[in-house]
């Protein structure tokens, strides 16, 4: 006996989501894996007007152009560099995202960081564990409070972090790629301008082709031999490499990075270094957030589908 096709609408699982979403999307909609082989081991594309991916795994030109019949791209997660947004007004899809809802979780991840390395958290964790604080005290460490701390990207997000950081009678300066209104945080030139003045430089630009390598070698050097570096951005914001250099040198005191290059396979000189810390990319990884992201993925894809208004779209669909 034949089996009637499902009439409820086909979405395009770019990339995993926890079960709390996929439980009330699976009553809504056929959810459709995209194989290992990309679209074309798909039986049909013709009906998949939407796709569900995440920032790290994005949706590029290819992959928009193989699904003829799609109309919206909706990211998990506030960055969308990795969709080939060009692409997508082409072929008129348009693209949401999930922000808002990470930034205030994502400025606690720079906070922490910033405290963790200044205050050497993790090595005070392994010096107790260890037995060795019987034996001699634990070198002293930096503070953050009344410290000079610089945001590289003054967003959603950038403005969070400052916040924060204000609240430990810190002075705020900040780079942004567009003007901001007059305020008692100081604007830099250059976010190397802004690193020479500067005893925490985070960075919270948006990632994208604009950005990539926007803290670059000169800019890890005016930080000086004292400086901290912090990292929840994009692992494409920072000149890598030039990174690492100074990290090993001592050109910089250390970084506390969330975000690297070729995540989760990032460089392993990063394990011999002891003036870092490493966080497997966690800004937004708390239950409250994902749970947020995920409920406005759901009232994207519910619009699109009613033909209602996008919450949160980035490129809108042409009439």
């Amino acid at each position: 006996m034949s089996v009637a096709p499902s009439s409820r609408p086909k979405v395009l699982m770019v990339s995993p989501m926890p079960d709390w979403d996929l439980a009330p999307m699976r009553e809504a909609y056929d959810l459709v894996d995209l194989p290992a082989n990309g679209p074309d081991g798909l039986d049909t594309v013709a009906d998949i007007t939407a796709l569900v991916t995440s920032g790290g795994r994005g949706a590029d030109a290819a992959l928009i152009a193989a699904l003829p019949a799609l109309r919206l791209i909706a990211v998990y997660g506030v960055g969308y560099d990795k969709v080939d947004l060009e692409a997508a007004a082409r072929h008129n899809v348009a693209v949401t995202n999930t922000p808002d809802v990470l930034t205030a979780d994502v400025a606690d991840m720079a906070l922490a960081l910033a405290l963790a390395l200044a205050r050497r958290v993790v090595d005070g964790d392994a010096f107790a564990r260890s037995g060795a604080w019987a034996k001699e005290s634990m070198p002293l460490t930096a503070s953050v409070s009344g410290c000079k701390v610089g945001i590289v990207g003054l967003g959603r997000i950038g403005e969070a972090i400052a916040r924060r950081f204000a609240g430990f009678d810190t002075e705020i300066g900040y780079w942004n790629r567009s003007p901001k209104p007059p305020s008692s945080w100081r604007a830099f030139p250059t976010p190397a301008a802004l690193a020479a003045w500067a005893d925490i430089l985070v960075v919270a630009v948006a990632g994208g082709g604009d950005t990539v390598g926007l803290v670059d070698a000169s800019t890890i050097a005016a930080l000086g031999r004292d400086g901290l570096l912090v990292n929840i951005s994009r692992g494409t914001t920072i000149d890598e490499a030039a990174l690492i250099a100074a990290l090993e040198s001592g050109a910089i005191a250390g970084a506390g990075l969330d975000v690297f290059l070729n995540e989760p396979a990032i460089d392993p000189r990063f394990f011999r270094l002891g003036n870092v810390v490493l966080s497997p990319h966690q800004g937004s990884a708390t239950m409250a957030t994902r749970q947020a992201m995920g409920a406005l993925v759901r009232a994207n894809l519910a619009a699109h589908f009613a033909g209602e208004a996008l919450p949160t779209a980035v490129v809108r669909r042409r009439k």
